[in-house]
């Protein structure tokens, strides 16, 4: 899987985010809408991690996907 599949299919990812990211909310997964800049940039605001970090999270998420 790669991001432009994830965020062709959006709608369908929105509660496996929530699920791995739980501070998520519904907003800021609206606000996201398949962004992956925006969700790294979500993560870093929410957990308090690195730029590197974030990416490496959400790659190792989509190698599960």
């Amino acid at each position: 899987m790669n991001w432009n599949q994830i965020e062709g299919n959006w709608e369908q990812f929105k509660g496996k985010l929530q699920a791995e990211w739980g501070r998520l909310t519904d907003d800021d997964i609206d606000v996201i809408a398949g962004n992956r800049k925006q969700l790294a940039g979500k993560l870093q605001e929410l957990y308090g991690k690195r730029e590197e970090e974030a990416e490496r999270e959400i790659e190792n998420w989509i190698a599960r996907h």
